[in-house]
This record gives structure tokens, sequence and C-alpha cells, in this order.
């Protein structure tokens, strides 16, 4: 948050900066266009005023005035002329005269939006008249710089709304909830995900919630398998207790020849014996119950087309085998309809996919697809150094992890799990050595 708005807060400032500026050549223009007009207007009026043709003064002026060349001016409009007469005021309007009044009017008011300034004309100390010059300011610069000052008003305001609406609508509510999964972390499973109303985080914060509720029905039931296994140990300690107690006793009797004849010796052997085989079999359920399924795998009862599952992998998968320049073969399959949980099966390919990467030579994998029985067989080959065949039954055997997973991170779960969810779906998972690699087959219901 301090991050996002010391950005914000240096574009704001950015912006004040651009403006201000742009306002400054803007008073440059303007202060220079103003010394341009005037000096068009002193120019004329060097122009008229020392101008001799003869004519009587108010005549001449007002030909002059009328008869003067523009085309050659950048602001000057139009100029015209108001003789003083004879009774001229301090304003230059004779008293009296209705018509005469209007026309001086008239004279000194501003027409078609141009602008217009009034200078006295002066002769020999006396003003016999005055001069209107028509101009225009602001023909292209200024219009231009009143378009950039509007344009950077207007963008530089909803730039800030869009700063204030992301900070307060999109990183305000992220911000509140970022923090549950390092709470989900701690195993804190209480806090409960808050969506804002705008729901921009709607996907995520449900996410968040299936995770907590996940994360929450695996503790709860690790729990209830952790307890419901110590109490089958403990039965099955104290059960063992006995046989062991009496082996003890007839294995003490026969050292210390109680057992003389040797009818009590055979007796004693048998008892051995039959105590013996309770222990076996009370070893066998601890085996039995150690073997059972170590996770509770749940699978939605769905369809999915193989077409949506197949771009899931590449889009998942061919960057990655881009990145460790491996090539990725993904062979001709028709778009069925496949029975399952496309979530699960993914889980299970990825496995694979993953084991290809840690466990293969790195120089290809491949994805082809048959029929088989009314079934679609997608089988994942990958090369590199095959198990051993004296390995290859217990690859799908919990925490079975073969000989050359030695120096490689894993705990044996992954191909068992796999095939159990394939299980699950009422499916296959199968392993079979190639001369130069491994290929698995996954078995989906059509």
């Amino acid at each position: 948050m301090k991050k996002y708005d010391m950005v914000a807060a240096a574009a704001a400032i950015l912006w004040l900066v651009i403006c201000a500026g742009i306002f400054y050549s803007g008073t440059r223009i303007g202060s220079e266009e103003d010394m341009r007009y005037k000096i068009e207007i002193n120019r004329i009026m060097t122009d008229l005023v020392n101008a001799e043709d003869g004519t009587p003064p108010e005549q001449g002026e007002a030909d002059r005035a009328a008869q003067y060349d523009l085309r050659g001016m950048q602001y000057v409009r139009a100029i015209s002329f108001l003789p003083a007469g004879g009774s001229v005021t301090e304003l230059g309007q004779p008293a009296g005269g209705g018509a005469a009044t209007a026309r001086i009017r008239d004279f000194f008011r501003n027409h078609n939006g141009v602008n217009s300034a009034v200078y006295p004309v002066i002769r020999d100390g006396n003003v016999t008249g005055y001069l209107r010059f028509d101009y225009v300011t602001g023909t292209g610069d200024r219009l231009v710089l009143r378009l950039a000052v509007s344009g950077m008003v207007i963008l530089g305001l909803a730039v800030l709304g869009v700063l204030w609406y992301v900070r307060m609508k999109i990183i305000k509510p992220f911000h509140v909830i970022s923090g549950m999964p390092y709470e989900l972390a701690k195993g804190n499973l209480a806090v409960e995900p808050q969506e804002s109303r705008e729901r921009f985080f709607g996907k995520f914060v449900w996410g968040i919630g299936m995770l907590r509720d996940a994360l929450y029905d695996s503790r709860n039931r690790a729990l209830e398998l952790e307890k419901e296994k110590k109490l089958m140990l403990l039965s099955l300690s104290h059960d063992i207790k006995i046989p062991l107690s009496a082996i003890k006793l007839y294995a003490r009797a026969m050292r210390e020849g109680i057992c003389g004849t040797a009818e009590k010796r055979g007796e004693a052997a048998g008892q051995i014996e039959k105590h013996a085989g309770e222990i076996e079999t009370f070893i066998k359920k601890i085996m039995s119950t150690a073997s059972e399924e170590i996770i509770d795998i749940e699978v939605a009862d769905t369809e999915f087309y193989l077409g949506d599952y197949v771009n899931k992998i590449r889009a998942y998968y061919e960057p990655k085998c881009s990145l460790v320049m491996t090539r990725l073969h993904v062979g001709a399959y028709e778009n069925k309809l496949l029975k399952g949980d496309m979530d699960r099966a993914f889980e299970v390919v990825e496995n694979l996919m993953e084991n290809a990467f840690k466990y293969g030579d790195g120089r290809q994998i491949c994805l082809e697809f048959h029929e088989e029985d009314y079934c679609q067989v997608i089988e994942l080959y990958n090369t590199g150094v095959p198990v051993s065949v004296q390995e290859l039954p217990h690859l799908f055997d919990s925490f079975y992890r073969g000989s050359n997973a030695q120096d490689k991170a894993g705990n044996g779960l992954g191909l068992y799990i796999g095939r159990q969810i394939m299980l699950k779906m009422e499916g296959e998972l199968y392993a079979r050595r190639e001369q130069d690699g491994m290929r698995f087959g996954l078995v989906f219901r059509t």
C-alpha cells in the first residue's frame, strides 16, 4: 500500500509539473502575441500619421485608414477612423445627436468576437480623431495550447481517478485478504475469507475458502485416522503380551529342565508354536492396517471432454518442457466425452509428468491415445532408463521408491495416489517397461 501511494503521489506531482510547464508556456506565448499585435498597430499608426497627401486632416485620416493594405498583417484585421469634430468630450463622444451617439458607441464596441484598440490621432497638439484597430490573438499556438491544457487536465483527472479507484476497490480489499494464506500455513483454519462488495477477487476468495475447508477436513480425517491407528496399536500390543508371556514361560521351562520328558517337551513346543501363530496373526493385522488407504481421496462423479483435458496438459507443460529442452509430442486423438473428475485426472498426469522430468533423460515425453474395450487409453511415455523387472510390480505400493530414487526428493506416494484416483473413477493406471524408457497408461470410461 505504501509503495502504491508513493507511485500515485509521484504521478500526481509529475502531472502538476507538466501542467505548470504548459501554463508557463502559455503565458509566454500570450505575452509574445500581445507584443506582436502592438508592434503591428504602432507600425500602422506611424504610417498613417506620417503620411502627407495634401487632403484635410480629417478626410485624409479616414481615407488612409480605409485604403491601408492589411494583407501583410498577422493580427490586425480592420482599421476605422472617427473624426473628433468640434464638440468632443473627454471620452470622444459629442453631446447630443442620437444617431451620432449610437455611431460613437458602435465605434468603441467590439464586433464579431475580435478585440479592438482605440488610439487618438494627434496633429499639432490637437486630437483630430480616433483610430480603431480590430485584431485577433491566439490564432495558432494559443489554440493548440488551450487544447493541450484541456487534454492534460482531463487526462490527469482520469488517471488520478483510476489510481484512486484501483487503490480503494482492488488493492485495499486484496490487502485485507492477503494474510489468509499465511494464516492457513500456520494452521489457523478459523479465519474466514472476506470478499468485498465489488467481488474483483471472487474466484480467488472462493478458492481460498475451498482450500481452507479442504485443509480443515483433511486435518480432521488425519486426526481420526491417527486416533484409530493408535487405539488399534494399543489393543494389538495388549493382545500380543498374552501369547508372548506364554512363549517366554514355556521357553524358560524347557531351559530349566522342568519339561523333563519328551512328551512334556513336545507339549511345550506345541504351545510355543501356537502362541507364535497368534503373534503372527496380530502382526498381519498391523501390516494390513498400515497398508490401508493413507489419504481419503474424493472424486466427483462428472464428465469431461478429452480435448479440454489435453489442452489443459499442453497449456501447463509445454512452457516447462521448452524451458528444460524436452520435446513434448502429443499424438492425434478424437475429442470424446470421458467419465471422471478432470481436476483429479489432471493430478494423475501431473504426477506422471513430474516423474518423467525427475527420472527420465530429458529427451522426449509423448502422449499417445487409443481405444481399448470401449475405454479411452492415454499413454504417457518418457525416454530414460526403465525400472528393473523386480521393481515394476511394486511401483504403485504406498511409500515404495525404486532404486533410481535414492538421490531424488519424494515420499513414494505419487503413483499410489494416482492409481487410487483412477480406481475411484472406475478406471486404471498401469506401468510398462520399454527398451529405452517407461510407459504409463491411464484408462478412462467413455
